[in-house]
């Protein structure tokens, strides 16, 4: 195991930290807070200095988010959907992005360094909008400077007890190096646990536009529940075949004999949030098999997949019952 002297930390310790902080913020999987609280103990120490850290620090972020923030910019909502369809937590986490960008604005930015699911996501979004590169530097700078200074500053505070820990190993032949690549290994099989888990928590409750086409063709398909609002059936006067319309607002005049029923839900892409608060009523009212349609109509569309115009008098068909 590689003993690190303190002539090294001191020479090495901040470039450590930018190249950490780089890579981690240009979506390498790799854990950074642990960094940041050993290089705190080494400020306590004597052996790093606060302000020169700080900086690596910043700059690192500072960089790493506006090659982010750029692509978003040049590559625009392809970028996002790119994510979204790589990933069902990314998807999830932009969904969050916005809808807090557009209840708190652009200070979102700063916030989101704190939140390890929006971090990667926030730069890239912001670019796709139309916020100024100056105003989003200055608010990711200022968030940056806050995050950084919490972790370093923490690290500092426990500098006694991170020393305890350096002692306790070192008799087994480890290091500081031995202690950040432990953490980093246990780092990747949470994040790989946790998406796991996530994908078959997802799983049981949206089913993708390729799946569901695959269920309409069997012998026994599912009942399609167009759950849009009216402006957005006005706006887009088509749907699934076969699709019972039904007032979101209203999700409990869906027949109870269809409690057995495999249903999936859908509305516009940028309303799913409406087609998931509609499955959650439905489950509550007993309906076990309830699914959104991931990315809506749109994504249905987008895929190639066969649609029917809106029968004539669909603004009457606001209540859905049982199937004939």
């Amino acid at each position: 195991m590689i003993q690190i002297p303190p002539s090294a930390i001191s020479t090495w310790g901040s470039a450590v930290v930018f190249v950490n902080v780089l890579v981690t913020r240009l979506g390498v999987p790799l854990p950074i807070i642990p960094v940041l609280l050993f290089a705190g103990s080494a400020i306590a120490a004597g052996l790093l200095v606060f302000s020169h850290v700080l900086l690596a620090a910043v700059v690192a972020a500072l960089i790493g988010d506006f090659a982010w923030f750029s692509a978003g910019r040049i590559y625009g909502v392809r970028l996002t959907d790119f994510f979204s369809r790589r990933s069902l937590s990314a998807d999830a986490s932009i969904r969050t992005t916005r809808n807090l960008f557009e209840r708190f604005g652009i200070g979102i930015v700063a916030v989101a360094k704190f939140v390890p699911g929006l971090a990667l996501i926030t730069p890239p979004l912001m670019g796709t909008t139309m916020i100024s590169p100056a105003k989003f530097v200055a608010w990711d700078a200022a968030g940056t400077l806050v995050w950084a200074s919490f972790w370093l500053l923490g690290g500092a505070l426990f500098e006694q007890q991170l020393a305890m820990l350096l002692t306790i190993v070192r008799p087994y032949g480890a290091s500081i190096l031995d202690v950040l690549a432990a953490a980093a290994l246990v780092y990747l099989i949470y994040r790989y646990v946790l998406r796991l888990r996530i994908r078959r928590w997802l799983r049981r409750r949206v089913v993708t536009a390729r799946k569901l086409n695959i269920m309409m063709r069997s012998g026994s398909p599912p009942l399609i529940i167009d759950a849009r609002k009216q402006a957005d059936r006005n706006a887009q006067s088509v749907r699934i075949p076969g699709a019972r319309l039904l007032d979101p607002d209203s999700p409990g005049s869906v027949d109870t004999s269809l409690r057995s029923s495999v249903i999936v839900v859908y509305c516009s892409r940028s309303n799913d949030a409406t087609a998931r608060r509609v499955c959650r009523r439905l489950r509550a009212k007993g309906f076990v098999n309830v699914r959104a349609l991931y990315g809506g109509l749109d994504e249905w569309i987008k895929r190639g997949y066969a649609v029917e115009p809106l029968p004539p008098d669909f603004e009457a068909m606001d209540l859905l019952m049982a199937r004939s």
